[in-house]
């Protein structure tokens, strides 16, 4: 294959793969509310969504989720992590099989999984249940962004601080944790995206009075799409575009981690 079909071909894959969001982007700043018909550039769906209390609540309750579930299932999924490291090779295997599997289990089933769980102990649907079910929804995939970084960290490195006198804690802190940095940040970054993006696990176990914007959409979706979700789906594009380069803002310079 020639270089310029070669080209051509990542155009079209590309083109394919963010036309849907240049699209999105470009009928936010449409002053009608008619879809596919472009009528002057406006601020106005902006303009309404600072209004909207029902879809700025759904906003608060989304990023609130995906921000703790995020803090928390990156902590537990990085102890757990550095716990199985430490296991006999067996052993290892046996949890990252188990870890695979609950990664390849469909949506559907880990739904209706919590929401068995839940009424099997009677607790509420609500904010409640939807935070425990994003953050463990999360922890497998985190794992997986941590897990080949502790692979890569050669054993003398712990081994060299502990004969210099650093304790267990000061070890974790000053040598493995900072070697882990990308990773754990991938990891978080992932978890966050995934939590934001989530439907399923949500819809079956939120309750009632508990809505998140992916729920609502669904909802608005039923009875036709107001414009001001695409005035949201834009500021949430570009806020998650502004982290995704501050995360990777050392590889950009050709900073990345040893």
């Amino acid at each position: 294959m020639s270089k310029g079909l070669r080209r051509l071909f990542l155009f079209l894959i590309y083109a394919f793969l963010y036309a849907p969001i240049l699209v999105l982007i470009v009928f936010s700043f449409n002053e009608g509310q008619t879809r596919g018909a472009w009528e002057g550039f406006s601020l106005h769906w902006y303009a309404s969504l600072m209004e909207n209390e029902a879809i700025l609540n759904a906003l608060k309750n989304t990023v609130s989720v995906a921000i703790l579930a995020t803090l928390i299932g990156t902590v537990v999924a990085t102890l757990g992590v550095l716990g199985v490291h430490y296991f006999s090779r067996r052993h290892r295997t046996e949890m990252q099989l188990i870890n695979q599997v609950i990664v390849l289990n469909p949506d559907i089933v880990t739904a209706i999984g919590f929401m068995a769980l839940y009424g099997f102990f009677q607790l509420t649907p609500g904010y409640g249940t939807i935070l425990l079910s994003r953050i463990a929804f999360e922890i497998p995939y985190i794992v997986l962004s941590i897990m080949p970084r502790l692979q890569q960290m050669p054993p003398e490195l712990a081994e060299a601080a502990m004969d210099l006198g650093a304790t267990p804690w000061q070890t974790l802190r000053y040598v493995i944790l900072p070697f882990l940095k990308s990773g754990i940040l991938s990891g978080a970054l992932m978890g966050f995206t995934m939590s934001i993006d989530d439907f399923v696990i949500t819809f079956f176990n939120a309750g009632n009075g508990v809505e998140t914007v992916s729920t609502m959409v669904y909802s608005m979706a039923r009875r036709g799409i107001n414009p001001e979700v695409n005035a949201l789906s834009t500021l949430m594009f570009v806020a998650m575009f502004i982290l995704l380069l501050a995360m990777n803002w050392r590889t950009l310079h050709g900073k990345e981690d040893v």
